[in-house]
């Protein structure tokens, strides 16, 4: 039969039994939430089929033992409870009333807690603040709550509220069955249980006490303990992404197991008896899930973490795989969509690699005269990576190639600073002044991890481009299998050592596009304007204009790699900052489209109105006062000033377009590399009443008015104080911009100064006091008259 009892795997014995059943259950679950429940069922009816044939010819000594009978059990449970959670939630009457907007109001209990967007895909607000999506349970049926983020962050699992709100479909592929969309605070709100509070408490009273470190590891070592990325500082979290570190900012298997590790260490110091020391050590387990936060993350992290432990205790590799397939069944039996949870696919592919694969190889180097414990480090993180790959690769379209040394250097120094910052948040409410030392005892070793990310992301193609989706991470694991051959890790070899003496000199010498960091990029989009702003999160970016044409705006997203646009602004309505305006919202999720009080002219504003409409994006105004936030960027509406904007006045003028550019919105933008003050086509009048006004215009960059023209007063760009000045300007335009006099009056003040017609695209990297300008240098050809 293919199912027996055991198979030899590299010389030792695996058990088996229990990975059939396993894998039917994760397919089921799987292609019933992608696909259908009947699915799932015919799935399960599958697999209890194989299984009785199964048991039918199998020797009888083993039909017990044997593979048919978990089989059998997992194609029951793919039939119930698995398919049919999933018809229930297909049928839940609140998808009904959330395909017609209804609005209710209603009682809900929170699952887990909330966390904080900026873009949820849902539609963007107006104002773009900060919100938070809360998971909660409506009547026994899985939603999710869109509320704002001041009201609704403090809450804990546990807590029932009254909301009202207008329901929204949900995002298919879950048991999550409507998005409850609420605007006010939350009503007669119910006391959390107990643990949960003194959870809470002990959380904040390790921020509170981190705060005697500087700012990186402050940020770093509620992340490391908890799970807490609040307060990370934005480029520590973009280099652990780029060195392979990112595991060490959310709660894993790894650190329950630093938790139990610690807690049996000591046990047998102080000689507690096996029994005992394992009480404890389940105790420190439930108690430390209960301080992260009982969310499905979590749990999961806690049983891989307690199978991890189990197999090393035991000591007995034919316990690893049942203890594995049964982790499986009884997550995906418990929440099917485990199943469609990418980490639940790390988590496996992860605790498989560090029990099956890592002891061979550790092993196979001591044989070659390695010392263990180096043997040991070297081979856990290389055998988490390689089995990790693919999926990363498949999510991030990047493999990392230094990932395994610096979490070779960092591995060291993670449980003591775990340990270290875990007694700190038990001891802050009792002794303020000992957590306070057992945090700067942390600080060393997490200073060390944010030394060791800043140094392995600086490394010359330290993230190579891969293709992303499913068909990358399928092209990545057939590689990794193939390795097993030594023909394959030969030429494997010779052609990475080629690609190392031939890509790492021309990054050193050409920096890749784009480069890392980048905090705003103006596209170099002929005669017209595109600026993109980048978020904290990766793929998101703020588009200010969208240049004249589709092809030029589309391209340079393509260079960025931006899939995913919060929110579209439109300083004004002229065709050279509106005519891409279509490509963006065809080729990225757009969250909402803004534009200024001004109307004119009437075609463009059809034209915006039809477009945004047909691609089902919300069209909104925004006003000088307003202030707009998304995670690394902050958007402050300066202008017009004027309240309201004389729509016959434009119309006369709009043979010029004078007072269509002086009705351009005004933005300064907080980044990463410090303010920039963007400015549309404001001409003189407008750069007087900002004046007059005494509107704050400081910044370090400033994207020149109206692609340099000489309607820009010295008083004005004297108000800004900007160290850099990019003008964006299509070559050879009919209208000789940029004017000579705006830019000798620019290089005079010794304002650094760049063209898109001569530079091609341009970014900004931070900070703010060491501002870096980067160009790509391919300046788009001028068109033909």
């Amino acid at each position: 039969m293919v199912w027996g009892i055991v198979v030899v795997v590299n010389g030792g014995t695996q058990d088996v039994r229990l990975v059939p059943g396993a894998l039917a259950l994760w397919l089921a679950a799987l292609l019933g939430l992608l696909g259908h429940w009947v699915l799932a069922a015919v799935v399960g009816g599958v697999a209890v089929a194989a299984g009785v044939l199964h048991l039918r010819g199998a020797p009888k000594r083993f039909t017990v033992v044997g593979a048919g009978w978990p089989l059998v059990v997992c194609g029951v449970l793919a039939v119930c409870p698995v398919a049919a959670r999933i018809w229930v939630a297909a049928a839940d009457p609140l998808r009904v009333a959330a395909a017609r907007g209804a609005v209710v109001e209603a009682r809900v209990e929170v699952a887990e807690r909330p966390k904080k967007v900026t873009s949820t895909g849902f539609g963007a607000v107006p104002s773009g603040a900060r919100s938070v999506v809360v998971p909660a349970l409506l009547d026994g049926s899985r939603v999710l709550v869109l509320a704002p983020v001041d009201d609704w962050a403090a809450l804990l699992p546990g807590q029932e509220v009254t909301v009202k709100g207008a329901l929204g479909p949900a995002d298919s592929g879950g048991l999550t069955v409507a998005v409850l969309r609420v605007r006010g605070p939350p009503r007669d709100v119910s006391a959390a249980p107990v643990w949960q509070r003194v959870a809470q408490s002990l959380r904040d009273g390790l921020r509170e006490a981190s705060s005697v470190l500087d700012d990186e590891a402050r940020g770093l070592l509620p992340a490391l303990v908890v799970g807490d990325t609040d307060r990370m500082v934005q480029s520590v979290a973009d280099e652990f992404r780029t060195a392979g570190m990112t595991h060490l900012l959310a709660v894993s298997g790894a650190n329950l197991a630093i938790v139990c590790f610690a807690v049996l260490f000591l046990a047998r110091l102080v000689r507690i008896g096996p029994r005992g020391s394992a009480v404890a050590a389940f105790a420190a387990l439930l108690g430390y899930v209960v301080l992260v936060g009982p969310e499905p993350s979590v749990l999961r992290a806690g049983v891989m973490g307690a199978i991890g432990l189990l197999a090393l205790a035991l000591g007995r590799e034919r316990a690893v795989l049942p203890a594995l397939s049964t982790a499986v069944i009884v997550l995906v039996a418990i929440d099917p969509e485990m199943a469609v949870s990418l980490g639940f696919v790390l988590s496996v592919l992860a605790t498989a690699a560090l029990v099956l694969v890592a002891p061979r190889w550790v092993d196979r180097l001591t044989r070659r005269r390695v010392p263990r414990l180096l043997a040991e480090a070297v081979a856990i993180p290389a055998a988490a990576h390689l089995a990790t790959a693919p999926v990363v690769a498949g999510i991030s379209g990047q493999v990392s190639l230094v990932a395994v040394v610096a979490n070779l250097v960092a591995v060291p120094v993670v449980a003591p600073a775990t340990v270290q910052g875990l007694l700190a948040a038990l001891v802050m409410p009792v002794a303020p002044w000992l957590a306070g030392w057992l945090v700067r005892a942390a600080g060393p070793a997490v200073d060390w991890l944010v030394l060791v990310g800043h140094t392995a992301a600086g490394v010359p193609g330290a993230a190579l481009d891969w293709p992303s989706g499913w068909w990358g991470g399928v092209l990545l694991a057939a590689l990794v299998v193939g390795l097993r051959w030594r023909r394959t890790r030969v030429v494997v070899g010779l052609v990475v050592v080629g690609l190392l003496l031939v890509l790492v000199p021309v990054r050193v010498l050409a920096p890749r596009w784009p480069p890392a960091g980048w905090a705003m990029v103006v596209c170099d989009v002929g005669q017209g304007d595109a600026i993109v702003l980048s978020t904290a999160d990766s793929g998101r970016a703020v588009v200010v204009d969208t240049g004249p044409d589709p092809v030029p705006v589309r391209e340079c997203l393509d260079r960025l790699a931006i899939d995913r646009v919060p929110m579209v602004i439109l300083s004004h309505l002229h065709a050279d900052h509106v005519g891409g305006l279509a490509a963006v919202l065809a080729d990225r999720s757009v969250g909402a489209v803004a534009v200024g009080p001004g109307r004119s002219p009437d075609w463009a504003w059809r034209q915006v109105r039809r477009q945004t409409s047909a691609a089902g994006v919300p069209l909104v105004g925004i006003a000088a006062g307003q202030r707009l936030t998304w995670p690394g960027l902050t958007l402050e509406v300066l202008g017009p000033q004027r309240k309201e904007i004389d729509d016959e006045r434009e119309e006369t003028s709009a043979r010029d377009g004078t007072s269509i550019n002086n009705g351009s919105v005004v933005l300064r933008a907080t980044t990463r590399a410090g303010r920039v003050l963007l400015t549309g086509d404001v001409e003189l009048a407008a750069q007087a009443d900002l004046l007059t006004a005494r509107v704050d215009l400081r910044a370090d960059v400033i994207k020149v008015p109206h692609h340099g023209s000489r309607y820009t007063t010295p008083d004005f760009i004297t108000a800004v104080g900007a160290r850099l000045a990019m003008i964006s300007v299509g070559a050879g335009n009919p209208y000789g911009h940029p004017s000579p006099m705006t830019v000798l009056d620019l290089r005079r003040r010794g304002i650094r100064v760049t063209r898109t017609d001569q530079d091609g695209d341009t970014a900004i990297i931070g900070p703010a006091d060491a501002l870096t300008l980067l160009t790509r240098g391919e300046p788009r050809a001028p068109p033909r008259h």
